[in-house]
């Protein structure tokens, strides 16, 4: 990459991020179905029970939002696959990407599902979660999530991450591990 292309790409990273930050968050934080959650949503058997990050997710989350897939290789999973990685290639460099094969030994695929399923452990694939920092109803930076187990497109996946890496923008100074 020559200079003129270096110093091309090091603007338009810098116009995308401002105008990520200057968009703010768009979701709420809440449990109804497109909030950012806290807890188990309203939708969920386990509606507002504590959820339990994992701490791979926890230390990804130090740096910046982290989006974390977890899928077979199946034909139902293809199209999310697809838009997962259309988004996570265009956001890179704002977010941690974790794509965890559920037909594997990667313990990680378990405990993100145990942990982020939106049907209470029902352990469904394709998993998309989506998780940040934002501030709850007590005003205290935590880390919030979203995720779901059907094939959103990349519309979806996209709106989830802007708003992750403006909420992360905004709160991740007042967070404490």
């Amino acid at each position: 990459m020559n200079e003129i292309e270096k110093i091309s790409y090091l603007i338009a990273i810098t116009i995308l991020a401002s105008a990520i930050s200057a968009t703010g968050a768009e979701y709420p934080v809440g449990s109804g179905n497109e909030d950012w959650w806290t807890a188990y949503p309203d939708q969920s058997p386990g509606a507002g029970g504590d959820v339990n990050h994992p701490n791979w997710v926890l230390d990804a989350l130090e740096s910046k939002p982290v989006i974390i897939y977890v899928h077979k290789s199946c034909d139902y999973c293809v199209p999310q696959t697809l838009a997962v990685k259309n988004i996570t290639d265009e956001f890179s460099s704002w977010i941690t990407f974790f794509e965890i094969g559920a037909e594997g030994t990667d313990s990680r695929s378990e405990e993100a599902l145990e942990a982020y399923d939106p049907n209470g452990g029902k352990s469904y694939v394709p998993l998309t979660v989506v998780v940040t920092l934002a501030m709850n109803s007590e005003g205290e930076v935590v880390p919030v999530w979203h995720s779901t187990d059907e094939v959103t497109g990349d519309g979806w996946v996209k709106k989830y991450v802007e708003d992750a890496i403006a909420e992360y923008d905004e709160n991740s100074a007042d967070w404490n591990p």
